[in-house]
């Protein structure tokens, strides 16, 4: 089952059981999967891959986390609580999330494989590493574990 047809789906069964926070999370997704689709359009119709429909979801997980941060900077709570509950179910749609050391022994085969030896070498590591860590591990650890392995 596509990522699309999962979303359909479960839209249904947030609307049938009244869980506001699911059904607008799901909704967010849904429309933004949709806005992709029209984006890309070529000559009618068009097809979002996989790869795509992960991007989609992934950026509005990176919105909802930055959204999260802004409303506790602004001392809005509930705000923060309504942006929590839509990035839990989020992440539900996103591949599982792998562990620190599984990304610094990630890093630490791209830095052996590039040769990288300095903090010059940096954007060479990073684009490899986030080409093999998408969707699964976030961007800011990576670039910690990169920087860290680096300076080293």
């Amino acid at each position: 089952m596509s990522l699309k047809e999962r979303i359909n789906t479960d839209l249904k069964e947030a609307m049938k059981s009244g869980e506001k926070n699911r059904l607008n999370a799901i909704r967010s997704i849904r429309a933004a999967l949709l806005e992709k689709e029209v984006s890309i359009r070529v000559g009618g119709k068009a097809e979002l891959t996989d790869e795509q429909e992960l991007e989609v979801v992934i950026s509005l997980a990176k919105k909802r986390k930055d959204s999260i941060q802004q409303y506790i900077d602004a001392n809005r709570p509930e705000l923060a609580e309504t942006e929590k509950a839509e990035l839990e179910i989020l992440e539900t749609y996103l591949p599982a999330q792998i562990s620190h050391e599984e990304i610094e022994q990630t890093v630490m085969t791209i830095i052996a494989a590039t040769g990288a030896s300095s903090m010059k070498d940096m954007g060479k590591v990073m684009g490899a590493a986030m080409k093999e860590l998408k969707g699964k591990a976030d961007g800011g650890t990576v670039q910690e574990i990169v920087k860290s392995a680096l300076s080293a």
